[in-house]
């Protein structure tokens, strides 16, 4: 058996086919019994990056409580939302797995507090933005095989980790970076797992939001969606606790977007009728959404979660001072690069020789990047040497 019978998964036309597949950046032999997007998935699961999201932050600060999601957890929960549609549409599920595995990899400590704070300090220097960060950590930073920097996972992954991407990013990274010079789509499987991503962390900050009691009930019945769940739940369940009334809430407001995802797309692809991945791409707009109705459902419970938790008063005094670890931690570090580990410090020494300041900055803001929330209050709170 070689690896193109290795995925038994029957996928539609539209969907990633291995045998169209545009390859891996360094050429590799087939694996006898695992397909190349299985390989993908499995590299990414074993390396560093992937372990360390346990200890970073989705919306509050790892130390703060053990029951809320951290990256590693999203990431799960992103893949499994994913697979469960991926499914249902045809879609190649382990494409589809691994690239929502690997779309946080290069998230900074602390959530999106951590990334603005990395991003102004780096702006002298092109800036910093995590996707682009995901897609470098797998083509450079990962350090494990002997053939190959990085992870050298296939073209069709590393579209997917690419959600977002200026053109004069898109302009430097070859193959990868061309859809968003042409205006193209990405493969289905990268769509879904945007759009996963954006169910994932809405429904769930829903829940870590009021088990930390920033958020209420009462207050969220304001949202069409929330609203909607909550009262089916009180209608079937007269005396249930409010635990379980949150998680049941929670599960239907998935339910019913993944629901309509599938309904939608399946509509869409009926429609369009794309009988290979490049016709996906050619197709004006993406071909994964929800339906008008739900889609305004989901920007509302956005826009909620936007004003009422991460602006509430507690989620910024911990942005605060996460802005004050990350920004003290790069000031440190361009200041006198020798501080940082003899790896990092190599680096940013031959980099600085090729790139100039640039390149000391970008070693930098990758070690900066790489970093756990309570190794980097560590080493903070560690005086210089």
């Amino acid at each position: 058996m070689d690896s193109s019978s290795a995925n038994l998964q029957a996928v539609a036309p539209y969907a990633a086919h291995e045998s169209v597949s545009r390859g891996r950046r360094y050429t590799e032999q087939s694996h006898f019994y695992r397909g190349e997007y299985q390989r993908d998935r499995d590299r990414i699961i074993h390396s560093a990056a992937f372990r360390r999201l346990v200890y970073k932050t989705q919306v509050f600060v790892n130390h703060e409580g053990d029951h809320y999601r951290t990256r590693l957890t999203h990431s799960l929960e992103v893949a499994q939302i994913a697979r469960t549609v991926a499914v249902c549409l045809g879609l190649n599920e382990q494409l589809v797995e691994a690239i929502c595995l690997a779309h946080d990899l290069g998230h900074t400590p602390f959530g999106h507090a951590g990334q603005e704070a990395l991003n102004d300090c780096m702006e002298p220097w092109g800036g910093f933005e995590h996707n682009l960060q995901s897609l470098r950590v797998v083509d450079e930073l990962e350090h494990k095989y002997a053939d190959f920097p990085g992870l050298n996972l296939t073209f069709e992954t590393r579209e997917g980790i690419l959600k977002h991407c200026s053109k004069r990013n898109a302009r430097l990274l070859g193959a990868v970076g061309e859809r968003f010079l042409n205006r193209q789509q990405a493969g289905l499987e990268a769509q879904l797992a945007n759009l996963a991503d954006e169910i994932a962390y809405n429904n769930h900050d829903v829940d870590d939001g009021l088990r930390a009691g920033l958020l209420t009930i009462e207050e969220l019945c304001a949202v069409e969606l929330f609203r909607e769940q909550y009262e089916a739940v009180r209608r079937n369940h007269k005396m249930i606790d409010r635990r379980a009334l949150i998680h049941e809430i929670v599960r239907g407001m998935i339910n019913c977007v993944v629901t309509d995802l599938v309904d939608t797309c399946r509509e869409k692809l009926e429609k369009e009728n794309p009988l290979t991945i490049d016709a996906v791409r050619a197709v004006p707009q993406p071909l994964i959404q929800f339906s008008t109705r739900v889609s305004g459902q989901h920007r509302e419970l956005k826009r909620y979660l936007n004003q009422s938790l991460y602006q509430h008063e507690s989620v910024q005094r911990m942005s605060a001072q996460a802005s004050e670890v990350v920004t003290g931690l790069f000031e440190r570090f361009i200041s006198n690069p020798d501080t940082m580990p003899e790896e990092h410090a190599s680096r940013a020494g031959l980099w600085q020789q090729e790139s100039g300041d640039a390149g000391q900055a970008r070693a930098v803001a990758d070690y900066v990047a790489g970093m756990t929330d309570r190794y980097a209050f560590a080493v903070f709170e560690k005086p210089d040497k």
